[in-house]
Formats: C-alpha cells, sequence, structure tokens
C-alpha cells in the first residue's frame, strides 16, 4: 500500500472570499451538527483537481449549512484509503467522501482486499464533475486523424504498437481497453508508474501512444508537441473543441471518463443525505461554481443521489465487461 500523505487544510485559505456569489438553500439553525469538525476526505494530494472539487464543495456547504467544512486529503491505493475512512466514520453527516470512478466502480476489479463494500458502505449523495480522457499521439505517428489511427492500428497490431498510460486500472487505461474493444485494435500496454514520466517519454518520441486525462495533454497538444485525435466524452470538451469525440467518429455509445462525486457512511439518515444532496447539486448549478469547476480543468456534472445511484449502477455494469475482456486480474 503507498504511503500515507494526511495534510487538514482549511477551506478559507482554499476558495478566495466571496467566489459563491449565487444564492444557496440555508439549513434551519441548529439543524447541521456544528461540532466537531466536518470534514471532506479527498483522496488525492492538494493541489489537483479533485482538491480543488472537493475544496468547492466544501464552499458550497459552507454556505448552504452555515457549518465549517474542512478537506483532508488522504492519497494512497488508488482511493481506497480515503474510501475505507469514510465508510469507517460515523453515520452523522459530518464525514464525507469525494470519491471517483475508482472507489465506486473500478477498484473493486482491480484491488483483491478492499476494506469497504463498495455496495453497502456508502450512501450516494450526489455527482459532482467529470473530465475526459484525450487520445494522443507523437507527431510521427502516421496518423492525422482518429479514422486513420484505428486503420493503422488494425494493419499492425500489438507486436509493433503499444500505448502509455500512468497506471494499470488508471482511466486512460481502461479507456484505451473499452476502445481496443470496440475498435476491433489490440495494442501493447506499457503502464508507468505516474503520469511525468510518461509524458515525457511520449513527448521524446519513446512511446507514440497515450489515452489518458486531458488537462495534462492539452498544452502539448496545443503546441503540436503532440497530435489530440480525439476525446472520450460524448461530446465535444468545452477546452478542446477542435477535437472530435470518438461518439461522433464512428461510435456513438462511446462514453469514459473520470468522474467524482460525493458519498456519506451507509447508515446516515436518508433525510440528512437529501439535505446534502440538495445543496451540493443546487451550488454546483450555480454560474461561479461553474467557472470554478472549469478552471480546474474539469467540467461540471450535478446529479442527485437518485442519478448518481443509477450511474453508478451503469458504470459497473460498462467496466465489468470491459475489464473482463482485458483479462485484468486484481493485485
Amino acid at each position: 500500500m503507498a504511503r500515507m500523505i494526511h495534510r487538514r487544510t482549511a477551506i478559507a485559505t482554499a476558495i478566495a472570499a466571496g467566489a459563491l456569489a449565487a444564492p444557496m438553500r440555508c439549513w434551519a439553525k441548529g439543524s447541521y451538527p456544528a461540532e466537531p469538525a466536518n470534514r471532506i476526505v479527498v483522496p488525492f494530494a492538494a493541489g489537483g483537481t479533485a482538491d480543488c472539487l472537493g475544496r468547492l464543495v466544501a464552499q458550497i456547504l459552507n454556505e448552504s449549512t452555515g457549518s465549517a467544512f474542512v478537506v483532508e486529503n488522504w492519497s494512497g491505493a488508488g482511493g481506497n484509503l480515503s474510501a475505507e475512512i469514510v465508510a469507517k466514520a460515523r453515520p452523522d453527516g459530518r464525514t464525507l467522501l469525494l470519491g471517483t470512478v475508482g472507489t465506486a466502480v473500478t477498484n473493486q476489479y482491480l484491488y483483491r482486499n478492499l476494506s469497504y463494500d463498495r455496495e453497502v458502505s456508502f450512501a450516494p449523495v450526489a455527482l459532482v464533475a467529470e473530465v475526459t480522457n484525450m487520445l494522443v499521439v507523437h507527431p510521427t505517428f502516421p496518423a492525422n486523424t482518429f479514422e486513420e489511427f484505428v486503420r493503422y492500428c488494425r494493419q499492425h497490431g500489438c507486436d509493433e504498437l503499444s500505448y502509455g498510460s500512468p497506471g494499470i486500472g488508471a482511466t486512460g487505461h481502461l479507456t484505451m481497453e473499452y476502445l481496443q474493444s470496440q475498435a476491433g485494435i489490440k495494442l501493447k500496454h506499457v503502464a508507468y508508474a505516474g503520469r511525468t514520466r510518461m509524458i515525457r517519454d511520449l513527448l521524446a518520441g519513446n512511446i507514440l501512444i497515450a489515452m489518458d486525462n486531458l488537462p495534462a495533454y492539452l498544452r502539448h497538444a496545443r503546441s503540436g508537441a503532440l497530435r489530440a485525435l480525439a476525446v472520450s466524452s460524448p461530446e465535444r470538451w468545452f477546452a478542446a473543441p477542435d477535437v472530435p469525440s470518438i461518439a461522433e467518429q464512428g461510435y456513438p455509445d462511446f462514453e469514459a471518463s473520470l468522474w467524482w462525486y460525493i458519498a456519506a457512511p451507509a447508515g446516515t439518515r436518508l433525510e440528512l443525505v437529501k439535505k446534502l444532496s440538495d445543496n451540493i447539486v443546487q451550488g454546483l448549478k450555480s454560474e461561479p461554481v461553474i467557472r470554478k469547476i472549469r478552471a480546474c480543468g474539469a467540467s461540471e456534472r450535478a446529479g442527485n443521489t437518485e442519478e448518481l445511484a443509477r450511474h453508478i449502477g451503469a458504470e459497473r455494469t460498462k467496466w465489468a465487461k470491459v475489464i473482463e475482456a482485458a483479462r485484468l486480474k486484481p493485485q
């Protein structure tokens, strides 16, 4: 298990005062417990997209409940450490998880021993946001379009072609496995132990293909250092409108993203879950918050507790098939 990194930070220092100017529905005075400190557990270190989103949700709850929420960053084991903390917390609404598609869906297929049950350990609260994946190639790769890429891959196959991702089970890896199953191609997977070295090798031409979360590659695509062929969202991404989606290029049902949600420990009162859900969704739909989410590199995807539950169910069905087809075994 990866080394634990623990950092508690005050929300007041995270988001400039007045950033969330839209009116929000407040709870009745005294209806939300103020002590001990309410917290949102984020499964990654401070400074990244997940941390940014966690702080935004905390600010929304600060405004709507009148009670202080803080962010706790616990990185390790693909988000499982954070999920365990929340699963074992008291179900009183004071401890919430900013989870990912990993903690909700894919980790159950990729980790041998989970310390929580993804189906019964949590109460789904709200969908928050998502980030698309981008298929990029080195400029020397002999394909200028997604159609040419698929055709070339079908001709040459895994004996000649490989692609990189930040690691086994990362959303980029699973998205490429999904694409291979849909497009009838097969490439060799080169799994890195993180994104930094992979991007360095990609820019140097040591690997020629990568599928990964879009924000880290956007500036390289814009500069011409890499060639962007497609995004995995159903529609074109707001930050890269010139890059077509896989869905519009012959695969209309294709959709794969890294998404975030809020969950509470199982056993949290339904009334409390609904209040949390309503306040978070309302806050996420305000224009100031949408601008903040996009500044973090993500796109808003507000959804209430029922919508989150349906989304998790659909994602479990899809990714179970992809992981089985790819013959990935729990580690």
